[in-house]
C-alpha cells in the first residue's frame, strides 16, 4: 500500500496536520517575540552601562526648576544654613569658647575678661557650636538631595548663598586651629629676610606675632611652598607688620581659593554632565570648606583652588595651562604635585600605551620643576621646604589610622610585657601606611583610563591622607572636593558622609557637654533640649515633593 494512500485514508490525519502547522507557527511567533524582547533589553542594558549620550533625553526622575520656583527652593535652606553658621560663629567667638585661641590681642573681640571662663558661657558656647553644626549638616544634606533631582538653579543664586554663609565666619577669630597665626609669623619672618625653611617662628622673639603660635610649631621650619611664603611676606609688609591685619588678609586669601573653586563649578558641571547647583553644594557649600578652609583660614584653600582650576583647564584641552596652575598649587603645598603628574599622564588622551606617556609626564614634570625653581630663586628661600615636608608628622593624633594602630600595638605589647616603645611601632605603622598609599596610588594611575582621571586623582589624595602620619579635617578636603564632580552612587554617599563626619573631627568639649547634660542644673538641660528639638525638627524646605529614586543612567560616571 502506498504511503500517500495510507496517510490520506487515516481517520483524522488532516486535522492532526493542521494542528502541527499551527503549533509550529505559534512557536515561531513566540520565539520571535522573545528574541525581540531580549534584543530590546540588551540595547537598554548596553545604553545603561555606557551612560547617556545626552542627559536631557534620559528619563532619570530629574525635574527642571521653573523660574518662579527658585526662590522657594533656595530661600528657606539658605536662611536655616545662615542660622546654623551664625550659631557656630557666636558660640565660637565667646570669651569662654574652647574653639578658638583665648589670648588678649589675637582678635578684635571675644577676648577673655577673666582668667577663669564662665560656666554658663562655656556651656552656651558648646551648645551653640555643636547644635549649629548639627543643623548645618541637616541643611547641607537636604540641599544635596534636593538639587540632585531639581536641576536648573542659577549658579549666581548659589554664590549668594555662599556669601551669606561665609560672612559670619569671616568676622570672627580663626576657628578650630591656630595655623593662621603660624602663617602670619612665617610671613613676618619673610618680610624681615629670615628664612622659614631654616628657622621656626620663635626666632622672631617674644612679640604679638609669636605669642599665638602653637608651641608645637614654634621651632619648626615651614613645610609650605615658596609661592605661598612670598604671598605671606607680601601681606605682612602691606599691613605694616600688624599681626591682626595680617590674619584678616590671610583669611581673605583662603576665601580667594574657595572663590576659584566656585568659578570652576559651572565648567566642571558642563564637563561632567552635572547640575551646577548640586555641584556647587557639594564643593563650595561643603561643611569642610565653610568651617575649616575658610573658618580656619588654611592655605589648603588656595592650593585646592589652583588645583581645581588646573584640572579643569586640562579637561578643557589646555594641558599647559593646567600644568602651570597645578605647579602654582604645588608652590603653595606639595600634595598638588599629583595634579601635575595626572595631567602629564593623560596629556595624549585615553588608551595610550605606558611608554608613550613617559614623554608628556616628563614634560609636565619639567614645567612644574621650572615653576617651583623660579619661585625658589626669586624669593631667595631656596628648596629647603622639600626637606621639611614631614614637619606635620610630629603630631600624634588618634584620627590617623596608622597612629591608632601604633597605639593599639603598643598597648598589646605592654600587656604582653614586650619591651617595645611607641616610637618604634609608630615608625613601622607609618612606613607601612605610606607604602600602602604608594601602591594604591600607582594602581589608580595605571587604571585611570578605566576609573576616570579625576576620580583616580581624588582617591589618591584621600588615601595619602588617610594612610599618612596625620589626619586633619582640612587635609581630607583635598580628596573630597576633587571627587565631588564624579561622585555617583556609593562614592557620592562616601563624599557626603565623610564631609559631615570630618567637620566634627577633634573638636573640643564634646565630653564636657554630655557631662553637663547628665549632671547640669534643670535650666541648662531644658534650654539645651529645646535647642536640640529645633535643630532636629525644623522643616528644611516648604512644599517640596518627595524624592524620586534616580535611575541607573543618572548615576553613571563620566570618564574624566
Amino acid at each position: 500500500m502506498a504511503p500517500e494512500h495510507t496517510a490520506a485514508g487515516a481517520p483524522g490525519s488532516g486535522t492532526a496536520t493542521v494542528d502541527r502547522d499551527a503549533d509550529r507557527t505559534a512557536g515561531t511567533r513566540l520565539l520571535a517575540t522573545a528574541a525581540r524582547s531580549a534584543a530590546v533589553r540588551a540595547v537598554r542594558l548596553r545604553d545603561r552601562l555606557a551612560g547617556p549620550t545626552d542627559p536631557a533625553d534620559v528619563d532619570t526622575g530629574i525635574e527642571p526648576v521653573a523660574a518662579d520656583e527658585v526662590r522657594g527652593l533656595v530661600l528657606r535652606p539658605a536662611l536655616l544654613g545662615f542660622v546654623a553658621v551664625l550659631a557656630v560663629a557666636v558660640g565660637g567667638s565667646l570669651p569662654s569658647s574652647p574653639f578658638k585661641l583665648d589670648m588678649p590681642g589675637v582678635w578684635f573681640f571675644g577676648e577673655p575678661s577673666t582668667p577663669t571662663p564662665s560656666r554658663w558661657g562655656l556651656y552656651f558656647s558648646l551648645t551653640a557650636v555643636y547644635g549649629g553644626l548639627l543643623l548645618f549638616m541637616r541643611v547641607w544634606w537636604g540641599m544635596s538631595r534636593l538639587y540632585r533631582r531639581r536641576h536648573g538653579i542659577p549658579t549666581r543664586v548659589m554664590a549668594g548663598v555662599f556669601a551669606l554663609w561665609s560672612l559670619p565666619i569671616l568676622v570672627i577669630a580663626p576657628l578650630f586651629s591656630r595655623d593662621a597665626y603660624s602663617y602670619a609669623a612665617q610671613g613676618e619672618m619673610v618680610s624681615r629676610h629670615m628664612n622659614p625653611y631654616l628657622y621656626g617662628p620663635f626666632e622672631l622673639g617674644n612679640n604679638t606675632y609669636t605669642a599665638p603660635v602653637d608651641p608645637l610649631w614654634g621651632n619648626s621650619p615651614a613645610p609650605y611652598g615658596p609661592f605661598f611664603l612670598q604671598l605671606d611676606g607680601f601681606i605682612a609688609r602691606i599691613t605694616f607688620h600688624n599681626e591682626l591685619a595680617t590674619i584678616v588678609l590671610l583669611r581673605l586669601l583662603a576665601l580667594v581659593g574657595v572663590a576659584l573653586i566656585a568659578w570652576c563649578v559651572p565648567r566642571l558641571a558642563r564637563l561632567y554632565h552635572r547640575d551646577s547647583a548640586e555641584l556647587f553644594t557639594l564643593m563650595v557649600l561643603n561643611p569642610v570648606t565653610i568651617f575649616h578652609l575658610i573658618g580656619g583660614g588654611h592655605n589648603d584653600a588656595l592650593m585646592l583652588g589652583l588645583l581645581v582650576a588646573g584640572v579643569t583647564a586640562a579637561k578643557e584641552r589646555h594641558p599647559i595651562v593646567g600644568v602651570l596652575l597645578c605647579s602654582l598649587a604645588t608652590a603653595v603645598k606639595a600634595p598638588a604635585a599629583f595634579g601635575v603628574l595626572y595631567i602629564g599622564w593623560t596629556w595624549l588622551g585615553p588608551g595610550v600605551p605606558v611608554r608613550d606617556r613617559i614623554r608628556p609626564v616628563v614634560t609636565s614634570g619639567l614645567i612644574g620643576v621650572g615653576v617651583l625653581g623660579a619661585f625658589s630663586f626669586v624669593s631667595g628661600l631656596g628648596w629647603g621646604w622639600v626637606s621639611v615636608l614631614g614637619t606635620p608628622g610630629v603630631v600624634r593624633s588618634w584620627t590617623a589610622p596608622t597612629t591608632t594602630a601604633a597605639f593599639v600595638a603598643t598597648g598589646i605589647a605592654h600587656v604582653a610585657h614586650l619591651g617595645i616603645g611607641l616610637g618604634g611601632i609608630l615608625s613601622v605603622t607609618r612606613f607601612l601606611g605610606m607604602v600602602a598609599a604608594l601602591v594604591a596610588g600607582v594602581w589608580l594611575l595605571l587604571n585611570s583610563d578605566r576609573i576616570g582621571t579625576l576620580k583616580a586623582l581624588g582617591l589618591t589624595l584621600l588615601l595619602f591622607v588617610l594612610l599618612g602620619p596625620v589626619v586633619q579635617p582640612w587635609y581630607l578636603s583635598w580628596g573630597l572636593i576633587l571627587l565631588a564632580p564624579v561622585a555617583f552612587g556609593p562614592l557620592r554617599s562616601l563624599v557626603i558622609g565623610l564631609s559631615m563626619v570630618t567637620a566634627f573631627i577633634e573638636l573640643p568639649g564634646g565630653a564636657q557637654l554630655v557631662s553637663s547634660l547628665l549632671h547640669g542644673d534643670p535650666l541648662q538641660i531644658v534650654l539645651t533640649l529645646l535647642w536640640i528639638l529645633f535643630v532636629l525638627t525644623v522643616p528644611l524646605s516648604a512644599g517640596t515633593r518627595p524624592a524620586l529614586p534616580p535611575s541607573g543612567a543618572a548615576r553613571s560616571v563620566v570618564a574624566a
